[in-house]
C-alpha cells in the first residue's frame, strides 16, 4: 500500500468514526474536556516583565554578579527593597528630613514589614551629624536636635559623597542646599521563600499615605502587581469583546441559533483543553500569553464556519445530514490536517528562539492550535449531526441552512473577480505581485526593534474610552509608569547611559592598574565622552587618585609604587588597596573591587546620541582590551542583547516556518494529488502577505518586541489556512477538460465565502486586542489583524494567476512527456 493509500485509508476511518459514531465522540470529548479541567487550577500567573526575558543570558548574569559583588550608592545585599520616592520643593529642609525619618520610624514599627536597614538623605545626614545613630528613631532626634545651619553644613560636606548624591534629584544644589526629590532605599529581611512583596510595598504606600507630602514606595513588588493587573484588565475587556465579535460572525454566519451554540461549546472546551494543558505542563501565563487564546478563538471559528457552510452546500445539493457531513468531511478533513499542521509549523516555529517566554508562546499555541483541530475538526460535525437528528425528532424548524456565498450572490461575484480578471494576463499579474512584494519586504527589512520595560506597563494615561467602560470592566489605577518616568525625570542622566565592564582576575599583579587604564586613551566612539576624546570612567583607579589627592600619606604611597609617575600604582598594589579599604575611601573602593582583589567593575560614561547597539558594541570592544577576563554588562547592554535575540527569533522563526511549511505541502499535494507544484503555489501568496505586513510595520512605525517578534512566524501559521482551503477546493473542483479557470471560479464563489467570513472573524477577534492595556498587546492586535487581511486578499488575488501558471506548467510537463514517449520507447 502506498503513502497516498494509507493517508487516503486513515483519513477515512476518521471520518467513518464521525459520521457512523457521533455519540461515541461526543461522550470521548467530554471526558477528556474533564481531564483538562483538572489542570485548570495548577495555571500559574507570571508578570513576564523584563526579567522574563533577560534570565540567563551571559550579559545579565555578568551584571548580576557586579550587583552583588560591588555595593552602589544605595544597592542592598537582597533584592527584597522599596525605594520611597519623595517631590517637594526642597527635600533637603530640617523639616522635610524629619519627615523621612519619621516615615522610617513607622514602617520600622511594623514587625511584618521586617526592615533591616535604610539609605537615603535623612540616614545619611543624621549619622554624619552623630556617627552613633543607627535607627530610624535616633536619625528622627538627630536631625530634630540638629539646627538648620548644622544639616546645611552636613549636606555641604558630603556634596562629593556618591551616596548621598546618588539618592538626590539631578537638580541638587550643595551650594543652596536645595533638590526637588530624593530616594530612600528600605531593605527587608525576608526569607528565600518570601514571595509577597507586593503586600509589603502596599502596606509601606499605606503608611506614607497617612503622612504628609508626596512619598511613593515604589518597587519590583509594586511593578509586578501592575502588570499582573494589566494583564487581568486586558483580559476582562479584550475577552468579552472577542466573544461578542466571534458571536456576531457565528450569528451571521451560521445564522441559526443551535449552530451557533455548538460554535460556543466547541469554542470553550478548546480553552479548557489548552489552559489546562498550560496546568498540567507547567508552562506560566505571562502577559504574552494573553494572545493564545484570541487566536485559538478566532482560529476555532474559521474552522467551524468551513466545515458548518461545506456541510450546507452538500444538504443544499439533495444529500442527506449523514451523507451531507460525509460529503463534507471528505473534502475538508485533509484541508484542516495540512491547515493544523502548517499553523503548528508556523507557531511552533517560536520554540527555536532562546527567550524563554517566546518559546512558551510557541509551545501553547502550537498545542492549542492541535486542539483546534481536534474540537473543531472531529467534535463539532459529530455534534452537529447528533443535534441536527435531535432537531429531526422533536420537531425543531431550521432557521437558515442557506451557505454563506454562491456564484448568483453580490459576495460570490466580487470574491469571484480576481480569478475573472486573472485569465488575460496571469504571467503580468505575478511579475507584479513579485515586484511590489519585494519592494515593501526591502522596505520592511529596516524594521527596527525594541526591548524596554514600557513595553510590559500600563500606559501613564488610560485612554478615554477605557476609562468610560463600566465599573465592572473599567481598568484599575496604574502609577508604576508615571513613577518611573518621574525617576527618570529627577534621576535620569542627562549626559547619556553608561556601561559596565566586568572584569575578573589577579588584581595584585603589578600591571593590574595600567591595565584598567590603558584603554581609556583611544576608546571607541560612543564611549569617546572625555577630554581629547578620552573616555570619562569610574572605577578603583580613579577612586585611588581622588584619595590620593585628599589623603597626603596616601599620595606618597601611591607615588613611591608608580614607576611612571603616571598617578597609577604599578608595584606593591596588594598593599595600595589595604591601605585604601582601611581608609575612609573604603565605602568608594567597595563599589569598584572585590575585598579578594580579584573582581572589579568599570563604569564608562557613553555619548547620549549613541544608540544601544553602538554603546554595546563600545563596550565589548574595551572589554576585549583589557588582559583580563572581561564582560561588557548594564542595563543597556542587556537590552541590546535582548534585542539582538529578539530580532534572530523572528527571522530564524519565519524562515522555519516557511521552510517546513513550503516542504511539507510539496510533499502531501505531491503524495495525495500527484501535484507538487501546487504546494509552491500555496506559498506564494503567503510571501507576498508577508512582506506588506513587514512594510506596514515600518510605515506604522511598530517594532519587533518581546511579542511582535512572533508575528511573522505565526502570520505564516494563520494565513497559509487561506491558500490551503483554496487549492484544496481548487483540486476538488479541476478538471482538465474544463480547466483551471473555471475551477477556480467555483472555488471562490463557494470556499471564498467561508474564508471571507473566517477572515473578518479572525481579522476582528485578534484585532481586539488592540483594546488591551499595554502596548504590546494592542500593537500585536494591530498585526495579526492586518496579517489575516493581508492573507485573504493574497489568497483571494495572488493565487488565481498563480494556479493558472501551474496549469500551463502542468499541460507543458504533459505535452514534453507525450512527444519523448515515443523517442524513449
Amino acid at each position: 500500500m502506498s503513502l497516498a493509500d494509507r493517508v487516503e485509508t486513515a483519513t477515512e476511518l476518521l471520518n467513518t468514526t464521525i459520521v457512523d459514531r457521533p455519540r461515541a465522540v461526543i461522550v470521548v470529548f467530554l471526558l477528556l474536556t474533564g481531564v483538562f479541567v483538572g489542570g485548570l487550577g495548577s495555571v500559574q500567573v507570571s508578570a513576564g516583565g523584563l526579567d522574563a526575558f533577560t534570565d540567563g543570558l551571559p550579559e545579565q548574569e555578568a551584571e548580576d554578579e557586579v550587583t552583588e559583588n560591588f555595593e552602589g550608592p544605595f544597592q542592598s545585599d537582597t533584592q527584597d527593597t522599596t525605594q520611597l520616592i519623595r517631590t517637594d520643593s526642597n527635600v533637603l529642609t530640617k523639616q522635610a528630613l524629619v519627615r523621612d525619618a519619621r516615615l522610617l520610624e513607622r514602617v520600622g514599627e511594623r514587625a511584618d514589614l521586617r526592615m533591616e536597614s535604610a539609605s537615603g538623605p535623612a540616614p545619611i545626614i543624621a549619622q554624619q551629624l552623630n556617627p552613633s545613630a543607627t535607627t530610624p528613631e535616633a536619625y528622627r532626634r538627630t536631625l530634630e536636635r540638629a539646627s538648620r545651619t548644622e544639616i546645611r553644613q552636613a549636606v555641604r560636606e558630603l556634596e562629593d559623597e556618591s551616596r548621598l548624591t546618588g539618592s538626590l534629584s539631578n537638580d541638587f544644589n550643595p551650594t543652596s542646599v536645595s533638590a526637588s526629590a530624593s530616594i530612600t532605599t528600605v531593605s527587608h529581611d525576608f526569607p528565600v521563600s518570601f514571595d509577597d512583596l507586593t503586600a509589603v510595598q502596599t502596606d509601606i504606600q499605606a503608611i506614607a499615605d497617612d503622612g504628609p507630602g508626596d512619598v511613593r514606595a515604589f518597587g519590583s513588588g509594586t511593578t509586578e502587581s501592575e502588570i499582573r493587573q494589566s494583564m487581568t484588565d486586558s483580559l476582562t475587556i479584550v475577552m468579552p469583546v472577542v466573544i461578542l465579535l466571534l458571536l456576531f460572525f457565528l450569528v451571521v454566519a451560521y445564522r441559526d441559533p443551535i449552530d451557533v451554540l455548538l460554535g460556543l461549546v466547541a469554542l470553550v472546551m478548546t480553552i479548557i483543553w489548552t489552559f489546562g494543558f498550560l496546568g498540567y505542563a507547567r508552562i506560566p501565563f505571562s502577559q504574552q500569553m494573553i494572545s493564545v487564546p484570541v487566536l485559538l478563538l478566532a482560529v476555532g471559528v474559521d474552522f467551524g464556519i468551513h466545515i458548518i457552510n461545506r456541510y450546507r452546500e452538500e444538504t443544499e445539493r439533495g444529500f442527506t445530514a449523514v451523507e451531507a457531513m460525509r460529503e463534507a468531511n471528505d473534502q475538508l478533513i485533509v484541508a484542516f490536517i495540512i491547515v493544523t499542521v502548517t499553523a503548528v509549523f508556523g507557531f511552533g516555529a517560536n520554540v527555536i528562539s532562546t527567550l524563554a517566554p517566546i518559546q512558551n508562546l510557541g509551545i501553547a499555541s502550537a498545542v492549542g492550535i492541535l486542539f483546534t483541530f481536534l474540537l473543531f475538526g472531529v467534535f463539532l460535525p459529530a455534534a452537529k449531526l447528533v443535534s441536527d437528528d435531535l432537531r429531526t425528532r422533536l420537531g425543531v424548524p431550521e432557521f437558515n441552512s442557506a451557505p454563506i456565498a454562491s456564484e448568483d450572490s453580490v459576495l460570490g461575484r466580487v470574491l469571484a473577480f480576481p480569478a475573472q480578471v486573472s485569465q488575460y494576463a496571469p504571467t503580468v499579474i505575478v511579475l507584479g505581485l513579485l515586484l511590489s512584494g519585494g519592494v515593501m519586504g526591502a522596505y520592511g527589512s529596516g524594521v527596527g526593534t525594541s526591548f524596554e520595560n514600557e513595553d510590559f506597563l500600563p500606559p501613564e494615561e488610560i485612554p478615554a474610552y477605557l476609562t468610560e467602560l463600566p465599573e465592572a470592566v473599567s481598568p484599575g489605577e496604574y502609577t508604576v509608569t508615571s513613577t518611573i518616568n518621574l525617576l527618570d525625570d529627577k534621576f535620569g542622566s542627562s549626559q547619556g547611559s553608561t556601561v559596565t565592564v566586568y572584569v575578573q582576575g589577579n588584581l595584585k599583579q603589578d600591571h593590574a592598574l595600567e591595565a584598567l587604564a590603558a584603554p581609556n586613551d583611544n576608546p571607541p566612539e560612543p564611549l569617546a565622552v572625555g577630554p581629547g576624546g578620552q573616555a570619562e570612567t569610574q572605577s578603583i583607579v580613579t577612586v585611588i587618585k581622588s584619595h590620593a589627592n585628599q589623603n597626603e600619606e596616601f599620595a606618597e604611597l601611591v607615588a613611591r609604587n608608580d614607576q611612571n609617575d603616571n598617578g597609577i600604582p604599578d608595584q606593591n598594589l596588594d598593599l595600595i588597596y589595604d591601605e585604601l579599604f582601611s581608609s575612609s575611601a573604603s565605602d568608594r573602593a567597595e563599589q569598584y573591587l572585590t575585598e579578594d582583589y580579584r573582581s572589579a567593575q568599570i563604569e564608562y560614561r557613553t555619548d547620549s546620541d549613541a544608540s544601544q547597539t553602538e554603546v554595546t558594541a563600545g563596550g565589548s570592544a574595551m572589554a576585549d582590551r583589557l588582559r583580563f577576563e572581561a564582560t561588557a554588562t548594564g542595563s543597556v547592554v542587556v537590552l541590546a542583547a535582548v534585542m539582538d535575540r529578539i530580532f534572530q527569533s523572528a527571522i530564524q522563526g519565519l524562515v522555519m516556518a516557511v521552510a517546513l511549511t513550503a516542504v511539507f505541502l510539496v510533499l502531501i499535494y505531491g503524495i495525495l494529488e500527484r501535484k507538487p507544484l501546487l504546494g509552491v503555489v500555496n506559498i506564494f501568496p503567503i510571501l507576498v502577505s508577508i512582506a506588506f505586513l513587514l512594510g506596514t510595520m515600518r510605515y506604522l512605525n511598530i517594532t519587533l518586541n518581546a511579542l511582535t517578534a512572533t508575528i511573522l512566524s505565526i502570520s505564516v501559521g494563520v494565513g497559509i489556512a487561506y491558500s490551503v482551503h483554496t487549492t484544496h477546493r481548487f483540486i476538488d473542483e479541476y478538471d482538465a477538460a474544463t480547466g483551471a479557470h473555471e475551477a477556480m471560479m467555483v472555488t471562490l464563489t463557494g470556499t471564498g465565502g467561508a474564508l471571507f467570513g473566517s477572515m473578518l472573524t479572525t481579522a476582528l477577534g485578534t484585532g481586539a486586542l488592540a483594546l488591551a492595556i499595554t502596548p504590546i498587546l494592542g500593537n500585536f492586535g494591530v498585526l495579526i489583524g492586518l496579517s489575516v487581511t493581508y492573507s485573504f486578499l493574497a489568497a483571494v488575488v495572488a493565487l488565481p494567476p498563480a494556479v493558472l501558471l501551474w496549469e500551463r506548467l502542468h499541460q507543458w510537463d504533459f505535452e514534453l512527456l507525450a512527444r519523448l514517449r515515443p523517442v524513449m520507447s
